[in-house]
């Protein structure tokens, strides 16, 4: 008898920590939320514009950008040249003509496989591969002449305009030629950039 109970509270106490001593699965992650995409709101003379930032491909060149756009360096500067059916650029003059000091270069990631589309925006540059720094331009047509290829760096495309294009048209159509210091290409009534400020997420 004494047996019979012995085995009895052997098999209770087996069961017991089946039930409750063993661990419960882990339940699966929950998905992580994608970020919400940078955006960037241009405020001009002609009207305002919004550029998504593409931080994903171009992480450098975004991050130096917003260097820029949070340091106010933006504010009250120019679209220096203008050829319609190519691009505008600015960010690197004030409305007297003035070059605005921009000390922090980049790496080109012009191989990051964004093209330059119409309506991308691009990170500008000297002769020099990464000679970027803070003037930026937006493409008015489909530009393929400015990606990389085999034999050349390219220029790197860094966001694309979300709203708006219809005033970046309207800046690519203005009146240009010689004015001031700029021999060429140059908007005979400035077109200013007032301010670059980050959008305001949800």
């Amino acid at each position: 008898m004494k047996q019979l109970l012995l085995i009895a509270g052997l098999i209770l106490s087996t069961c017991l920590t089946s039930s409750f001593g063993a661990e419960t699965p882990a339940k699966p992650a929950a998905p992580a939320t994608p970020a919400a995409p940078q955006q960037v709101q241009v405020f001009t003379s002609m009207g305002n514009f919004t550029i998504e930032l593409n931080t994903e491909r171009a992480p450098l060149t975004v991050a130096n950008f917003m260097r820029y756009v949070d340091s106010g360096h933006y504010t009250n500067t120019i679209f220096h040249r203008v050829v319609a059916n190519f691009v505008i650029q600015g960010g690197g003059f004030d409305s007297s003509g003035k070059a605005i000091p921009a000390p922090n270069k980049v790496v080109n990631e012009s191989g990051n496989g964004l093209t330059n589309q119409r309506g991308t925006v691009g990170m500008a540059r000297s002769s020099e591969p990464h000679g970027g720094d803070a003037q930026f331009y937006v493409n008015l047509y489909d530009n393929e002449a400015l990606d990389p290829n085999k034999t050349r760096w390219g220029y790197a495309v860094f966001g694309r305009v979300v709203s708006g294009m219809e005033v970046v048209d309207k800046i690519g159509n203005v009146a240009t030629g010689t004015h001031g210091a700029f021999k060429e290409d140059a908007p005979l009534q400035p077109v200013v950039i007032q301010r670059i400020e980050r959008v305001a997420g949800p």
